[in-house]
C-alpha cells in the first residue's frame, strides 16, 4: 500500500503560481510512475503530468505542457507541481496518485492505482 499526502493548495488570482507537494513516505527502494490529476465541479478527472521515479522521463497532458512542470526528489521521496500562470479554469482539487511498483507511465495518463486525498486550488480575482 502507498499512501500519497498533497499539500500546497489555496486561493490565489489569476497569472500567479502556485506548487503543489506530494509526500510519499513508504516508497522504499521501488520505482514508481507518479501523477498529477484534477477534477474541478462537475466535470471528469483529468490527468495532467506524470513522472516516472526511476528515470525522471515525464508525461504531460497536451493542454498542461506549458504552464505545468511536474518533477520528483528521490531524496525527498516528493513529487512537485509547479503551475505558473494560473487561471480561473485551473479551479479544482488536485490529486496526487501512483501506479503499481515498477510500472512506468503511460502516455495516456491511466491505470494509477493508489490515490490522495486531493488539495484544493482555487484562481480568482
Amino acid at each position: 500500500r502507498v499512501e500519497l499526502v498533497e499539500s500546497g493548495g489555496g486561493s490565489v488570482q489569476p497569472g500567479e503560481s502556485l506548487k503543489l507537494s506530494c509526500v510519499v513516505p513508504a516508497v522504499g527502494y521501488n520505482d514508481y510512475c507518479m501523477g498529477w490529476f484534477r477534477q474541478a465541479p462537475g466535470k471528469e478527472r483529468e490527468g495532467v503530468a506524470a513522472v516516472y521515479t526511476g528515470d525522471a522521463s515525464t508525461v504531460y497532458s497536451s493542454s498542461m505542457k506549458g504552464r505545468f512542470t511536474i518533477s520528483y526528489d528521490n531524496a525527498e521521496n516528493a513529487l512537485y507541481l509547479h503551475m505558473n500562470n494560473l487561471t480561473p479554469e485551473d479551479t479544482a482539487m488536485y490529486y496526487c496518485a501512483a501506479r503499481r511498483p515498477g510500472y512506468e507511465c503511460r502516455q495516456d495518463l491511466s491505470d494509477f492505482k493508489y490515490w490522495g486525498q486531493g488539495t484544493q486550488v482555487t484562481v480568482s480575482s
